[in-house]
């Protein structure tokens, strides 16, 4: 997947998350094929993906020779503070951006006066920060970072391997896009209006398809919404009321993808100010994202995002791609080309090349 015509050197950009789960990981084929047993080239994993970089959980296993390291802070700042020293004794160049950089997060995380003292400490330390949300600028800013930039989380949207659409058929003939997919799942974090969205969604007079993560108290929820339950095994019992498919716990991702494309949209009302994986999944599954305030959400889908918009226009919205195939078609052309220019591999590589090299 080259991303440049020029002569230039490659950039490969190393992703460190000191003391984290993930394993160590390349990408030497950038977004490569999907496949079940790597994390897909997604969120920070995806700026590493886009150079044909690397991922790692310890300083020792970055590479000789790469462009760059992306460190990201977990809520043990003194790991990120010893990592940040050991890599500027190698003289690498280094930004640092917050791993759960969703704005109730990033309150969370820093509402400690240690973890807050700490976080100035690698601002200001840092070559410069990468803002994964253009809220998270002045934040870092503030924080005493001489330098940050707001960079979106890539998706490998013109690579045909990450294409997960299914065919379009005409609304009233149901085809092989169905429903509304819930991009939300939490309903402990008030910033999400997880039940909201679903309360609104049962307004659209369509199937609802949301994952259950939260076990016998979410399906408690799910059962006073007033929606009819249907499972792969409960076909829907000719109750009124709004079909609700749910689903239990999580998977892999390429069948999440799967289950997302076979729905006409995604709704969400989340207003957490995330990087904006609920749409870089509907994205790469040609799905129109309806609502929600993330990045990719705004750079995507600035008609049907949350940010500005209030509940009633989004239900309305919903309903026209629910039933307007002209409509439709258009929002997903639009998305795409957006999602080409400004989220793409292609378009976010030469991004942090270009960041990167200004701190060298």
């Amino acid at each position: 997947m080259p991303h440049s015509t020029t002569s230039l050197p490659p950039f490969r950009l190393a992703v460190v998350n000191p003391g984290g789960r993930d394993p160590e990981q390349a990408f030497p084929h950038f977004a490569g094929q999907p496949n079940d047993g790597e994390h897909p080239p997604i969120n920070h994993h995806a700026y590493a993906a886009c150079t044909a970089g690397t991922f790692h959980r310890k300083v020792s296993a970055i590479p000789a020779g790469c462009g760059g390291v992306l460190l990201l802070l977990r809520r043990d700042l003194y790991g990120g503070v010893r990592a940040l020293g050991e890599l500027q004794r190698k003289g690498v160049v280094v930004a640092v951006a917050l791993k759960e950089a969703g704005a109730h997060q990033a309150a969370v995380n820093l509402a400690n006066r240690k973890r807050l003292a700490l976080f100035r400490e690698l601002c200001a330390r840092a070559d410069f920060c990468l803002a994964t949300t253009p809220e998270l600028v002045s934040l870092y800013v503030g924080a005493g970072a001489r330098r940050a930039e707001f960079i979106p989380t890539p998706y490998p949207v013109e690579e045909p391997r990450w294409d997960f659409s299914r065919s379009i058929e005409p609304a009233a003939t149901m085809g092989d896009r169905r429903g509304v997919f819930i991009g939300t799942r939490e309903f402990d974090t008030p910033s999400r209006n997880h039940l909201a969205a679903l309360l609104a969604a049962g307004l659209l007079g369509e199937p609802v398809t949301v994952v259950n993560t939260d076990g016998r108290r979410g399906r408690g929820i799910l059962s006073e919404l007033g929606f009819q339950p249907v499972t792969a095994t409960s076909p829907a019992s000719g109750a009124t009321g709004p079909e609700l498919r749910y689903i239990e716990g999580r998977m892999d991702y390429r069948r999440y993808l799967q289950i997302i494309a076979g729905h006409r949209i995604v709704f969400q009302l989340d207003r957490s100010a995330v990087p904006g994986q609920v749409a870089g999944d509907a994205l790469l599954c040609r799905v129109p994202c309806v609502g929600g305030d993330g990045a990719v959400e705004r750079l995507a889908f600035p008609d049907l995002c949350g940010y500005g918009h209030e509940t009633r226009y989004l239900v309305e919205q919903a309903q026209r791609l629910l039933r307007d195939d002209d409509v439709y078609a258009q929002a997903i052309d639009r998305s795409q080309r957006l999602a080409r220019e400004q989220l793409s591999f292609a378009a976010i590589a030469p991004r942090l090349r270009e960041e990167f090299e200004k701190a060298r």
